[in-house]
């Protein structure tokens, strides 16, 4: 379940922040950027800021 939360989050992200650097200004794309790289990190090292959030807010256990 926290998996498709977290998905879901960063799918959402990546689409809010490309629209905003396509419609707002340029630099939301360092958004899209840390994202994509926050996923890249999380493959490697098997560790992801964004489920240590979920979990404490909805006091799960993994």
């Amino acid at each position: 379940m926290l998996n498709r939360y977290i998905r879901a989050i960063a799918g959402v992200f990546v689409i809010i922040s490309v629209l905003l650097g396509m419609f707002v200004n340029q630099n939301w794309l360092w958004f899209t950027i840390f994202v994509g790289a926050n996923l890249l990190q999380s493959s490697i090292t098997k560790w992801c800021l964004m489920e240590d959030i979920l979990q404490k807010v909805f006091k799960v256990k993994n």
